[in-house]
């Protein structure tokens, strides 16, 4: 037995070797199909191991497919060619492409149409609706939102909308200005759709169901409508309220009489100050009367007719008062009436008075005595006022600050109480603007102490 399953063992062994260059010839011509030729009787493998008890022959037949395997190497030889074609392929197509230019992806839109258009465009050529669908729930507060924003969509309901009506290729659109001051446009349709492009250029007011299907807006089918027309070519007047005219109050009063206070304030009050003229206008100075300070109401209206006999009297004026720069403004008096000073006038027959007169370019000295007068007369210009600065004015102790009409001339009277050297500057300004100087003029004064005789 043994020698016969030595024999058995040695036949197939000629038999391999003739099966190898019946089945490498054929494998090295031919293409991949044989290779899958050669891979069908590897499925004959599997009753193999069902057959495990048969015949010592059997074996023989599992050995050729396990042999056959040898051709599989054969066809991953050739597998290779087309994995270099596609190499060279790639290296033939790698010349152009820099030359070449780069198409446009095709399923990119542009989210503007060439006329600039970002709205929603009609589904059909010409979506005239006859009829109008269901009604459905009307529209929450947030929904709304929704709707006014720019990139929500999704909303469906009931609800209302105003825009300005326009015409896109025909079909009607409501303009509707959103969050952000942003444009959305809503395609009304329904019934009314060829009627409302007559409605161009209107405030629309609609409502029905809106669809917010779009980014820029969506549609509307119109249950109603209303339409107004907006007149941009004559503009109704705006008619402004007019304020009330108030009475100022005592405080109010003392207020205005400030320098640089209550600007632009308007109302009815009674003034009173010293009256002036400045060519064929008379001006009341309330406060810091000769000074750089102070502040003065032109007189308008009726009432300022023979005020000129009245020129460097106190005077009360009554009547509706402006202010309207820091130094002053107007009022239109209604009634303007003389009244006694409040103090007498400083007595100069007793004292020894210093005269000045005029204005020059170069400086002018005087030497007065203390408690002795200085008279200072300056040439004036309509609509300019000869003022000094307030500390020098309490420095030198001024008294009065009196105006001539003819001429006109303005006189300051100071009777200096402290000896020493002192610089007064006279400036030459708009009686409501003391700031605009046309005109400076410089005195030094020299005042000396009283003499004391001994006995």
């Amino acid at each position: 037995m043994a020698k016969k399953k030595a024999s058995a063992a040695r036949k197939p062994k000629p038999a391999k070797k003739a099966a190898k260059p019946a089945k490498a010839k054929p494998a090295k011509k031919t293409a991949p199909p044989k290779a899958v030729k050669a891979a069908k009787p590897l499925k004959a493998a599997k009753p193999l191991k069902a057959a495990k008890p048969s015949k010592a022959a059997k074996p023989v037949k599992a050995e050729k497919p396990v042999k056959a395997e040898k051709p599989t190497p054969a066809p991953a030889k050739v597998a290779p060619a087309p994995v270099e074609a596609k190499k060279k392929d790639g290296k033939k197509g790698a010349g152009p492409k820099p030359s070449a230019p780069i198409p446009p992806p095709s399923l990119s839109a542009p989210t503007r149409r060439p006329d600039g258009w970002v709205g929603p465009l009609p589904d059909k050529p010409l979506p005239r609706a006859t009829k109008l669908p269901s009604e459905l729930e009307a529209l929450t507060k947030r929904e709304m939102e929704q709707v006014y924003t720019v990139g929500a969509r999704g909303v469906f309901g009931e609800g209302p909308l105003k825009g300005r009506l326009i015409v896109y290729q025909g079909f009607p659109y409501l303009e509707v200005i959103g969050r952000d001051k942003r444009e959305l446009w809503f395609l009304l349709q329904g019934p009314d759709q060829e009627v409302l492009p007559a409605y161009v250029d209107h405030r629309v007011s609609v409502s029905g169901l809106i669809k917010k299907n779009h980014n820029y807006g969506g549609t509307v089918d119109v249950r109603k409508y209303s339409a107004k027309k907006v007149e941009t070519d004559a503009p109704a007047p705006v008619v402004v309220p007019e304020e009330k005219l108030r009475l100022f109050s005592p405080g109010e009063i003392e207020t205005i009489s400030q320098p640089g206070m209550s600007v632009g304030q308007r109302g009815y009050a009674t003034l009173r100050g010293r009256l002036e003229m400045s060519g064929e206008e008379f001006y009341l100075v309330v406060t810091n009367h000769g000074t750089r300070q102070q502040v003065a109401f032109t007189i308008e209206g009726k009432a300022q007719k023979g005020l000129k006999k009245y020129v460097g009297e106190i005077m009360v004026a009554t009547g509706v008062i402006e202010k309207a720069t820091g130094w002053g403004g107007t009022i239109a008096a209604e009634v303007c009436e003389p009244r006694a000073p409040e103090y007498p006038p400083v007595s100069r027959d007793l004292i020894e008075v210093t005269t000045i007169e005029g204005a020059s370019s170069n400086p002018k000295n005087a030497t007065v005595k203390v408690n002795n007068g200085l008279v200072v007369r300056l040439p004036e210009k309509q609509g300019y006022v000869w003022s000094i600065e307030p500390g020098t004015a309490k420095r030198l102790s001024l008294r009065e600050v009196n105006l001539e009409p003819q001429g006109p001339v303005r006189e300051f009277f100071f009777t200096p109480r402290n000896p020493g050297l002192l610089d007064i500057d006279f400036f030459l300004a708009k009686t409501h603007n003391p700031m605009q100087v046309s005109k400076q003029f410089r005195l030094t004064v020299d005042v000396k102490p009283l003499e004391v005789v001994l006995p």
